[in-house]
């Protein structure tokens, strides 16, 4: 079987990225560069609920690109960063950074900018054919915030967000419109974890929070009372144990296979001289993490990227990108192993963000 994958990139120019993966052949190769808005290149990148749209992360902006094959892609919208008066100015680091789709009516498109003024998140609504429409909130987090990572409940009751600067995860509740208020926040366990990415169970009671510079996986369980998350004191490397140069790596993506059953997380590394790291990870049919299984060096440091992205159809297929070589490979994960089986690397500026899977 032959599955497509979308890829954006760090930098400019803009252009989304299509690779084919032949589970027959063990293949990769190039079907389609897609040229998007130049000065928009998508550093984040997900689908919509029918897998008809793409939301991008697109520098100073939030877009949209209607998906009508594998190989042809059409931009249709882009909207500014309004949440603050600076956010949107060539001056500032400010950048739209990560986007989470709803998987429930009213379908909105929940948005996260960094560094700097980045306290609030925005909220866009959906037209009918599934593109961006509107910002219809802009929801608090607290001045100093730097969210990078959110997940829903099964629900989508319940909103989680990794905050980076303010080391904190947070919760809010969405309502009917698809708006939020504030629930609360819990603080990072430790003084420097800087959480980056979460990740939730199916079952709704656990919560996986992945700390870029702690370089760790916490486990917490959710309060069934407030809906925050509470730290279980069950934490796990994902950079080897005593290494001598911690502060040159960083964490970066925690996620479930499909079946729930196992989990991957990665970290990156400062140094094109090192490497980065995959981990994984054997989940109880609670959401507990029962063990980690293995934590092994990536072919590359990973650059900004080294995103693990796991088949939604299947546990069987896993792809890695890298902004180190402009690379894209997936792995087999068969007994509890991983092993490589294609790799394609694609000449193209900023390439190997993170992949979605299409079909």
């Amino acid at each position: 079987m032959k599955h497509h994958l979308m890829i954006g990139t760090w930098t400019p120019p803009g252009v989304i990225i299509t690779v084919e993966f032949d589970d027959e052949a063990l293949s990769l190769r190039l079907v389609k560069k897609t040229d998007i808005p130049e000065d928009e290149p998508i550093s984040w990148m997900t689908f919509d609920h029918k897998r008809k749209n793409i939301y991008g992360a697109s520098m100073k902006k939030w877009s949209s690109h209607a998906v009508k094959s594998p190989s042809e892609l059409v931009h249709s919208s882009s909207h500014p960063m309004t949440h603050h008066p600076k956010a949107s100015d060539a001056s500032t680091r400010t950048r739209a950074i990560f986007l989470l789709a709803a998987q429930k009516p009213p379908y909105s498109v929940y948005c996260n900018p960094f560094y700097e003024h980045a306290g609030h998140g925005s909220i866009f609504s959906t037209n009918e054919d599934g593109s961006l429409a509107e910002n219809i909130q802009n929801y608090e987090y607290c001045e100093k915030s730097a969210i990078h990572g959110m997940v829903f409940d099964p629900s989508e009751t319940y909103l989680y967000s990794a905050d980076m600067w303010a080391n904190r995860v947070w919760c809010h509740k969405k309502a009917g419109d698809g708006t939020l208020e504030t629930v609360g926040f819990v603080e990072a366990p430790g003084e420097k974890d800087h959480p980056r990415w979460v990740e939730m169970h199916k079952s709704g009671r656990y919560l996986y929070a992945l700390m870029e510079a702690g370089n760790r996986l916490c486990e917490y369980v959710i309060d069934e009372r407030t809906h925050l998350p509470v730290y279980t004191h069950k934490c796990f490397p994902l950079i080897p144990s005593d290494i001598p140069n911690p502060n040159m790596y960083r964490s970066d993506v925690v996620f479930l296979t499909q079946s729930n059953e196992h989990l991957f997380a990665t970290s990156r590394a400062n140094s094109f001289d090192l490497t980065g790291y995959i981990a994984a990870f054997k989940i109880g049919e609670s959401g507990a993490i029962e063990r980690q299984i293995c934590l092994n060096p990536t072919p590359t440091s990973g650059g900004h990227s080294n995103a693990v992205s796991p088949c939604p159809w299947s546990d069987e297929w896993i792809a890695l990108t890298d902004d180190e070589k402009g690379g894209v490979e997936i792995y087999r994960w068969h007994k509890e192993y991983f092993a490589r089986v294609a790799r394609l690397e694609v000449g193209e500026k900023g390439f190997g963000m993170n992949a979605i899977w299409y079909d």
